[in-house]
């Protein structure tokens, strides 16, 4: 019987992709599918993307697939013959990565969700289906410069702020279904206005646009591709971006340049930096922004407090653990990992 799932310790893995002396590509794509036998069809992916040597992170749903993933150069050819090979994955429209050191994954995870999108919604108090009108690059970033629209950041705060469109409204919120019903709230008066969406890969958007057109708004429009699509299209067509800083992503590369503008500021000096980390004591976790110095300061840590545990013998660490509240855990981030950030992945 084949193995379904990754049993192989986290540093060896490591040191097999460190080790590796050919190259990959970052990937993205998601697909809203019913899929009739959605266990199955997990087992069938893992097993097939384990003989390509692929890695990442594939959710799949009775609703469908959501994946990122890394795939060695050499087996891209056969791992696109197999998604046009395979029903569901037939035409999938694929993303790829701006910035791309062939180290944005180290292991193989394909699992089994109720959704695709950790949305927070009831799907059966709106038609999901009934999206809004799906804007090219080009589009997107000529309408953006208008005066008389709105563009409006469908992702986290700890995404937009270390980049995001000039003119857009960015959510202070840190999960997918507060930013939603924010927005509905905030722009309830303004529902006869073009409406503007933008996420990362484009699978945020797609609920997002189907929910604000339930509720009434009559222009939405979504950036097809996302982000990534975005800074893609604009470079080949030699305009300057309206989109300016980093691109979040959910990988170990943690973001991508878009332009050289540095958006965001370390959490700790308030001085220039978009460099999301998170706290080298494990006991915290917390997803945060850091400058050089800081981490030379802290020693890759949120605080004192974890730089100081952090030198305790791993003996004293996992007793103290038991009573001791770390930043990360009563933070507005609540500590959330690369892995386990509010909204899944794109």
């Amino acid at each position: 019987m084949a193995q379904l799932y990754n049993r192989v310790n986290k540093d060896i893995l490591k040191q097999q992709l460190a080790e590796e002396t050919y190259s990959r590509k970052t990937i993205s794509f998601y697909r809203y599918v019913i899929m009739e036998d959605a266990a199955e069809f997990r087992d069938e992916l893992y097993i097939k993307f384990s003989e390509l040597n692929c890695l990442g992170r594939i959710y799949v749903a009775r609703e469908g697939i959501n994946a990122q993933m890394s795939i060695p150069e050499h087996n891209m050819d056969e791992f696109l013959k197999y998604l046009e090979t395979t029903a569901y994955l037939k035409n999938m429209p694929i993303k790829y990565a701006v910035e791309d050191d062939g180290k944005s994954f180290y292991k193989l995870i394909v699992r089994l969700r109720d959704k695709i999108l950790a949305d927070g919604l009831n799907d059966n108090s709106y038609d999901v289906t009934n999206v809004g009108n799906h804007l090219s690059a080009l589009e997107f970033h000529e309408l953006a410069q208008k005066t008389d629209t709105l563009v409006i950041d469908m992702r986290n705060r700890y995404e937009s702020e270390i980049g995001h469109f000039k003119t857009a409204y960015c959510p202070d919120v840190d999960t997918f279904r507060d930013e939603i019903l924010m927005v509905t709230e905030k722009f309830k008066d303004q529902k006869d206005k073009k409406v503007l969406l933008y996420c990362t890969g484009g699978i945020r958007c797609e609920k997002a646009s189907a929910y604000l057109k339930h509720k009434g708004f009559k222009d939405v429009n979504q950036l097809h591709g996302g982000v990534i699509e975005y800074a893609r299209q604009i470079q080949k067509l030699d305009l300057k971006s309206e989109y300016i800083g980093k691109n979040f992503v959910f990988d170990n590369r943690m973001g991508e340049k878009i332009n050289d503008e540095v958006v965001g500021k370390c959490h700790q000096c308030g001085s220039a930096s978009d460099n999301h980390i998170n706290c080298a004591n494990d006991a915290c976790h917390l997803l945060f922004i850091q400058c050089d110095k800081c981490a030379e300061k802290y020693n890759h840590c949120c605080s004192e407090d974890c730089k100081e545990f952090n030198t305790l013998p791993l003996e004293i660490q996992k007793i103290e653990r038991k009573s001791r509240v770390f930043n990360g855990t009563n933070n507005r981030y609540r500590g959330l990992k690369l892995t386990e950030v509010a909204c899944g992945f794109e």
